[in-house]
């Protein structure tokens, strides 16, 4: 009364009670696992934090069981397998009231119950880690350099270290030799391949089963990371890596990686039971080691590696006698408007194919930074136009926008969007514009099929190449319909116009 306090509120615990803080630091005793410490209990709470860094061990069904035994008892934890630091709060045990029966405590106790705890941390363990690199001709250096580099770093983040590094041509011989040669001094191997791992039969899968490994699964529910290879040759893990693994994101294989790195098993299973969560590149948030200046000159320097080829070289028949890309629409011929796209778009290398009429069509585009082929056969389709025009390319360019030289609508923003959307190291190696699902033009092709569509012929385009490698395809949505909108006869100029 003395200090102004009239009333005193008293919980006293009735017999059988057991204080919350006593309760709390049992049940927290009981659920720690390895590498996991126990701080002093408050006001009915006791956290568990990691000793080391490592992988969050939960045996999820034991955790569950004590949630499930009364309401007054609860217990909190960070996801399975989520990556923790030395010192990270781990899980916590939150008595709600200020005691629990004695009973209560024991259901709880008993649920607990596991050989190893319920709540552990599996420290990362510093193994041997060799990386395979196969390549072709139209790979550069400094690709797999970047590749090497990226992985490297994300091995170092998990105490491993890259102790070997093999390039090998994209064949199965002399990757099963390599595979074969680094098992036997590694505890894993990682395959990068020069091309995506499209089915069992693929170069990767074969040359791990030619070295006397086996596939345990391929592909996962994942994504980025789709096409990610789990294998095993002897005791050594071997793992055919997803076209993303050269991106520093959060991807698939870090899943995996992450795993492995601390000592726990992956099997086919546990790799199917990832696809609660797997939409990875649909979170607000994918961590990367680098800065954002770093990623503005990333763009830059994506664009930089980016050709273009104006298609420009057709007899444009079913337009009648004239040549409907020398057509003014709103006051300027039709080629011109995709040269000025281009241009907007800041692409540095610009080369026109022209055939018919060439000396006209170069006349129009008289002051623009632009190169021009001749194609003496365009009289033989458009693949001869494309061949030459690839032809032309300089050795150092890492994709090819092909445009078509009558889509006047084009802007550079489309085409900005579509350079945006390329990113090979995702998987995005084909970059298709949309409009209300229809796929349009241009399209970005990555070097890496240039070969097959040289090897086109006849009045076409590379248009099947794209339901060959749909898994390397990405659709850009345009928000309107210029994308689709080419003009080969008066008729659909004359509409256009109107």
């Amino acid at each position: 009364m003395a200090s102004g306090v009239e009333n005193i509120t008293v919980a006293r615990l009735e017999p059988g009670d057991v204080h919350e803080d006593e309760a709390a630091r049992l049940l927290a005793d009981a659920l720690a696992g390895e590498n996991l410490t126990v701080k002093a209990p408050f006001t009915g709470r006791a956290n568990l934090h990691a000793g080391l860094d490592g992988l969050a061990s939960l045996d999820i069904q034991a955790i569950d069981a004590v949630n499930m035994v009364d309401e007054a008892v609860t217990v909190a934890t960070v996801p399975s397998f989520e990556r923790v630091t030395s010192g990270q709060m781990v899980a916590t045990v939150k008595i709600i009231p200020f005691a629990v029966p004695k009973e209560t405590l024991d259901l709880c106790l008993a649920a607990a119950s596991t050989s190893n705890g319920a709540i552990g941390v599996a420290g990362f363990r510093g193994h041997r880690v060799a990386l395979i690199l196969t390549r072709t001709a139209a790979i550069k250096d400094r690709v797999l350099d970047k590749t090497a580099d990226v992985v490297e770093t994300r091995l170092a983040s998990l105490g491993m270290h890259l102790s070997r590094q093999e390039r090998v041509p994209h064949r199965g011989q002399e990757l099963a030799q390599a595979i074969k040669t680094l098992a036997c001094e590694h505890d894993l191997v990682l395959v990068y391949g020069a091309s995506a791992i499209t089915d069992r039969r693929d170069v990767v899968p074969a040359a791990i089963e030619q070295a006397g490994g086996y596939v345990d699964h391929l592909g996962m529910p994942v994504d980025p990371g789709n096409l990610l290879l789990l294998g095993h040759l002897d005791d050594t893990t071997v793992l055919g890596l997803p076209g993303c693994a050269r991106s520093p994101k959060l991807n698939g294989f870090d899943w995996v990686l992450q795993r492995l790195a601390a000592g726990l098993q992956v099997t086919g299973r546990d790799i199917m039971a990832m696809g609660v969560g797997g939409l990875l590149k649909e979170i607000p948030l994918r961590p990367r080691p680098r800065e954002q200046t770093e990623d503005d000159q990333d763009r830059a320097d994506r664009r930089a590696g980016v050709a273009a080829l104006v298609l420009a070289a057709g007899q444009s028949r079913r337009m009648g006698p004239a040549n409907k890309l020398l057509i003014p629409v709103d006051d300027k011929p039709m080629v011109r408007h995709v040269v000025d796209a281009l241009e907007g778009a800041r692409i540095e290398t610009v080369h026109v194919v022209i055939g018919h009429e060439a000396e006209a069509v170069k006349q129009v585009l008289t002051g623009h930074n632009v190169s021009f082929t001749l194609n003496p056969h365009f009289d033989e389709g458009l693949s001869t136009s494309l061949q030459a025009g690839l032809a032309a390319l300089p050795d150092d360019i890492d994709a090819v926008l092909v445009c078509l030289g009558d889509m006047p609508g084009i802007r550079a923003t489309d085409i900005e969007a579509i350079i945006r959307a390329y990113d090979p190291s995702e998987g995005h190696a084909i970059v298709v514009p949309t409009h209300q699902g229809k796929r349009g033009n241009p399209v970005l092709w990555d070097r890496r099929f240039f070969e097959a569509m040289t090897s086109i012929s006849g009045d076409t385009g590379a248009r099947h190449l794209i339901g060959e490698n749909e898994d390397l395809v990405i659709e850009v949505k345009m928000a309107d319909s210029a994308v689709l909108e080419d003009f080969d006869t008066p008729e659909s100029l004359t509409s256009r116009q109107s």
